[in-house]
């Protein structure tokens, strides 16, 4: 059976989605996070990078989650959450499948390591460095993040999802960057269409069985 190798609060909980919504028997085997947020050791006797999502199934171990929905999808899906080939759906929802990871979560990233940034300094240090902090959150990160962001908006006003009129795939993988980009880089501040996307996933069935089974899952909210 297909085994989901499970980072809490991480970027697996789509993957434990995209099961839940093909229906895909699996067991999950989980990981929780240490004090400085890193995943545990154990993590890299299963891939070497020691990252999560990964996942085991017929003898493979496949990593990264553009692989993983692609995979589960081309072997599990039977047609669904993916547009027929060769029509402008399928390339959009090729696109939005890599510049998730490829694109979206850079600037994300960023805010992040820059915001832990000062707290991790030692503590005679921590005054330049939230100085430095803001100032590359003000100068560098948050005018990419407001770019991604209003990209978002605009292709969203295009269509439904981001593929197009029928959730897919693209939409599980987008996930991520929106639930982040809400915690933490202002998404809700004049982007209706971001946010009503956001209420639309969390209420689907197969969403709410995936936090039921992977547990507490911060970006949920």
């Amino acid at each position: 059976m297909l085994v989901v190798h499970h980072l809490n609060n991480s970027r697996s909980q789509r993957v434990l989605w995209l099961l839940e919504e093909l229906e895909v028997p699996y067991e999950i085997k989980f990981y929780q996070r240490g004090p400085d947020m890193l995943a545990p050791k154990e993590l890299r006797a299963v891939h070497p990078l020691g990252k999560s999502p990964v996942i085991t199934d017929a003898g493979h171990t496949i990593a990264e989650s553009g692989a993983i929905l692609e995979y589960v999808t081309e072997n599990y899906g039977n047609g669904h959450l993916i547009p027929r080939p060769r029509t402008p759906e399928r390339l959009r929802y090729t696109y939005w499948l890599h510049y998730a990871e490829g694109s979206a979560m850079t600037p994300l990233l960023q805010k992040l390591v820059f915001t832990r940034l000062p707290s991790r300094a030692p503590v005679l240090l921590r005054p330049v460095m939230t100085m430095v902090s803001r100032q590359l959150n003000a100068n560098l990160v948050d005018p990419a993040l407001k770019r991604h962001m209003d990209y978002w908006e605009q292709e969203l006003g295009k269509s439904e999802w981001f593929a197009g009129d029928e959730f897919s795939a693209a939409d599980i993988q987008m996930s991520f960057p929106l639930e982040a980009a809400s915690a933490r880089g202002g998404l809700s501040a004049g982007r209706p269409k971001c946010m009503a996307f956001l209420e639309k996933i969390h209420a689907r069935a197969a969403y709410l069985r995936a936090l039921a089974r992977g547990g507490s899952y911060a970006l949920a909210r």
